[in-house]
């Protein structure tokens, strides 16, 4: 009987050993696909789910939930959500978002789908390992009260209508821990998640390069430019997480453009666009062609002349997609007046075979206090 026992043990051991060689040489041989446009199998994905839903569902059991039908946290949480997740989760009226198109798996749409809020408490705070979801417990100014706020918000925001959704941001407080510099402040109306993840603390970030862009027409064109920034209550554009040389290439494309734009190269700037990009300011869209066929000069001539001071410059690696947002005061002459003008921007770019691309913009500029 020993002898027999022996012998089983041996056998289980030599096919345990087969296994984890197997194991091994599976994993270092580079076969598998990790690319995320390349899914995987359906057991692989049911195995994967299952393991993500139990492991959440453990560690957020003991949770206790507070009252999440107090009105001023819901609203709170309304601005939140909009600065810092509907390019990923949606908002009501909003069907997709080239960010959230090159995520795998797909985030759900929080606007059409309910979350236990134990469980939604615990992913916005812990985030999810080799997923889009950053663990936003760790950025400072995402204490466990506003966390709740969001799950509150989270709670009611399925049912409801784009207008209730934007009447609800409109009234969110802002959030006095996710200001922008010494002029800036978080509000939460809709330009402020158009084409962003959040608003986070940008001071003291190192800059290198020449940074800063205005998008406005020449001042020989008789067009205002400080008429044509964006009015004094909209909302700072968010530049949640956006830290120094995150996403060092990235960067470099950004400030190439930048670069491009100031020296009047226009083929430099429209190289650096990808087919399909957005550009947009003020509530414009533009697409490329109508940029380049029209605004581009424009911002072309009005460059030629301004003086550009660097603020700061960020960014936030995805992937193969990529973040970087940035903030320059520009001094130009409009309309024989010298005007100083703050400008934000923010770029998603794409990275493919041929490098990184741009393929959306959103500029803010706002007079600086005092002009």
């Amino acid at each position: 009987m020993k002898q027999h026992i022996k012998h089983h043990s041996i056998t289980v051991a030599v096919v345990l050993g087969v296994l984890a060689l197997g194991a091994g040489a599976f994993v270092y041989s580079g076969l598998y696909n990790i690319g995320a446009d390349d899914h995987h199998t359906k057991p692989v994905f049911a195995v994967m789910q299952t393991l993500r839903e139990q492991s959440i569902h453990a560690r957020s059991k003991d949770i206790v939930v507070p009252d999440l039908n107090d009105e001023q946290l819901i609203l709170k949480g309304a601005g939140q959500y909009a600065a810092m997740c509907t390019q990923c989760h949606l908002k009501p009226g909003m069907k997709d978002s080239e960010l959230r198109q090159g995520l795998y798996p797909l985030p759900p749409n929080l606007s059409q789908v309910r979350v236990d809020p134990t469980d939604a408490f615990w992913i916005i705070k812990h985030g999810i390992k080799m997923s889009g979801m950053p663990a936003w417990g760790m950025v400072p100014g995402h204490d466990d009260p506003t966390i709740w706020s969001m799950v509150a918000f989270i709670e009611k925001l399925p049912g409801m209508t784009p207008a209730q959704y934007k009447a609800m941001v409109a009234k969110a407080p802002p959030d006095e821990d996710m200001h922008m510099g010494e002029d800036g402040g978080h509000g939460h109306g809709e330009a402020v998640d158009e084409d962003a993840h959040g608003a986070a603390d940008m001071k003291g970030m190192d800059m290198s390069g020449e940074v800063g862009h205005s998008h406005g027409a020449a001042a020989e064109d008789d067009h205002d430019h400080a008429a044509a920034a964006a009015p004094a209550a909209e909302a700072p554009l968010s530049l949640e997480g956006m830290k120094p040389k995150a996403a060092p290439a990235a960067e470099s494309v950004a400030q190439a453009f930048q670069a491009a734009l100031q020296h009047g190269d226009r083929a430099a700037v429209l190289a650096l666009l990808a087919p399909n990009v957005t550009i947009s300011e003020g509530g414009h869209v533009q697409t490329r062609d109508a940029y380049a066929a029209g605004h581009l000069g424009e911002d072309i001539a009005f460059l030629k002349s301004a003086k550009i001071t660097p603020v700061s410059l960020g960014s936030m690696p995805m992937g193969d997609t990529a973040m970087v947002g940035s903030e320059s005061d520009i001094q130009a002459t409009v309309k024989g007046k010298s005007t100083t003008l703050r400008s934000r921007e923010l770029l998603n770019l794409k990275q493919d075979d041929n490098g990184w691309k741009i393929v959306s913009i959103q500029w803010q500029t706002t007079p600086v206090s005092g002009e």
